[in-house]
C-alpha cells in the first residue's frame, strides 16, 4: 500500500490529485495545468473572433471569465483531456453508446481506470496489478475495493450524480502496479474522509482540555479544603496554647476518669494531719489580728482537741480504727476546703 502514489486534497486542486492519481506520480503541477488551461482559452478565443471582434458575442465571451480554470484550483474537464493526451490516454462517457462503454457498464474489472466527477471535484479509480483501489483525494489514503464491490460503487457514485469516465489507452508503468501483482495488498481498516478525521480529531482535543479543566477544578476543591483542614487544624493548636485552663482542666478530667481511687494507709493519713496540723499551730502563733473574734482565736484549739479524742490509743479494734480513719478524712477535707 505504500508504494501507491496518493495526494491528499489541498484547496481545490482535485484535478491535479486526479491526474497524478491516475498516472501514478506527480507529473502535474498547478502551473502545468493552468498553462494548458490558458492554451485552451486562447483557442476558444481565436474561434470566437472568426466572427469578428466587434461582434457582441465577442465582447460577451471576452467579458467572462475563463471555463477552464479559476484562482480556487479549479481544471475543467477540457484540461483534465488535454493533460491525458500528452500520455497517449482519452476520456469516454461511462452511459456513451461505445461497445467499450457498454462493456464497461457489463463487467467494469475489464477496464484499467475511471475518473469521477461532481460539483468540480474529481477522483480516479485504477487498477493496480490485480486488484481496485479508490485513489480520491478526499481519503486519507488509497481504498482497496473487491471485484465485486467494484460494479456497486460504481453505479453509487451515478446515484450520487457523479459523471463517470472511462480511459482509454495504455496506463504508464508504474512501481506499485509491479509489485502488487507479486504481493497483493491487504487493507482490514479503509481510509476515513479528511474532513472525519479532522473532526474527530477536534473532538478529541475539546474532550482532553475538558478533561484536563474537570481534573484541574477537582485539585483545587481538593487543596482548598486541605487548606481549611489545615487551618482549623492550626487554629485548635493556637488555641490549646493559648488558652492552658480550658485545655489542662479537660485533660485533668480525662487522667481523673482514667486513673483509679487509690485509698491511703493509715500511717499517710497520719503524716498528713500532723502536717496539717503544725501547720496550724505555726499560724496561731503569729499576732492575731485585732478583729478577729475569740471564735476565730479558738479554732487552732478546737482542732487540737478533736486531735486529742482521735488520736486515743492505738491499740483500740477494728471499729475505732475506722472511726478515727473517717474522722480523719473529714478533718483533712474540712481544712483544704
Amino acid at each position: 500500500m505504500d508504494t501507491i502514489f496518493h495526494e491528499q486534497q489541498e484547496g481545490s486542486l482535485c484535478a491535479q490529485h486526479c491526474l497524478n492519481a491516475l498516472i501514478q506520480g506527480q507529473y502535474f503541477s498547478p502551473v502545468d495545468l493552468a498553462e494548458i488551461a490558458q492554451q485552451l482559452d486562447e483557442s476558444e478565443r481565436e474561434q470566437m473572433a472568426v466572427g469578428g471582434i466587434q461582434t457582441e458575442e465577442y465582447k460577451r465571451f471576452m467579458e467572462q471569465p475563463s471555463n477552464n480554470f479559476d484562482d480556487s484550483g479549479f481544471f475543467s474537464i477540457q484540461v483534465i483531456e488535454k493533460g491525458l493526451s500528452v500520455w497517449g490516454l482519452h476520456l469516454l462517457p461511462y452511459n456513451s453508446q461505445d461497445p467499450i462503454a457498454a462493456t464497461a457498464r457489463t463487467n467494469p474489472v475489464e477496464m484499467n481506470a475511471y475518473i469521477c466527477n461532481f460539483r468540480e471535484h474529481w477522483l480516479a479509480i485504477r487498477k493496480l496489478g490485480y486488484q481496485w483501489f479508490n485513489l480520491n483525494s478526499l481519503l486519507t489514503g488509497p481504498e482497496l475495493i473487491s471485484d465485486t464491490y467494484l460494479s456497486l460503487f460504481l453505479t453509487q457514485l451515478q446515484q450520487e450524480g457523479y459523471s463517470i469516465f472511462i480511459i482509454t489507452g495504455n496506463l504508464p508503468e508504474c512501481e506499485a502496479d509491479s509489485l502488487l501483482k507479486v504481493i497483493p495488498a491487504n487493507q482490514p481498516i479503509k481510509p476515513k474522509l479528511i474532513n472525519e478525521k479532522n473532526i474527530k480529531k477536534k473532538v478529541t482535543d475539546s474532550d482532553v482540555k475538558q478533561a484536563l479543566e474537570a481534573s484541574k477544578q477537582d485539585i483545587d476543591a481538593d487543596d482548598k479544603i486541605l487548606q481549611e483542614t489545615l487551618k482549623k487544624s492550626m487554629e485548635g493548636y493556637f488555641y490549646d496554647e493559648t488558652l492552658p485552663n480550658s485545655s489542662s482542666n479537660s485533660t485533668g478530667a480525662k487522667e481523673t476518669e482514667d486513673k483509679p481511687i487509690v485509698t491511703p494507709s493509715h500511717e499517710e493519713i497520719r503524716s498528713k494531719r500532723l502536717a496539717f496540723l503544725s501547720k496550724l499551730e505555726s499560724s496561731s502563733s503569729d499576732k492575731p489580728d485585732a478583729n478577729q473574734t475569740d471564735s476565730e482565736k479558738c479554732n487552732g484549739c478546737d482542732v487540737l482537741q478533736k486531735e486529742q479524742k482521735v488520736n486515743g490509743p492505738e491499740t483500740s479494734d477494728e471499729g475505732n480504727d475506722e472511726d478515727m480513719l473517717k474522722q480523719a478524712i473529714a478533718m483533712s477535707m474540712e481544712g483544704l476546703g
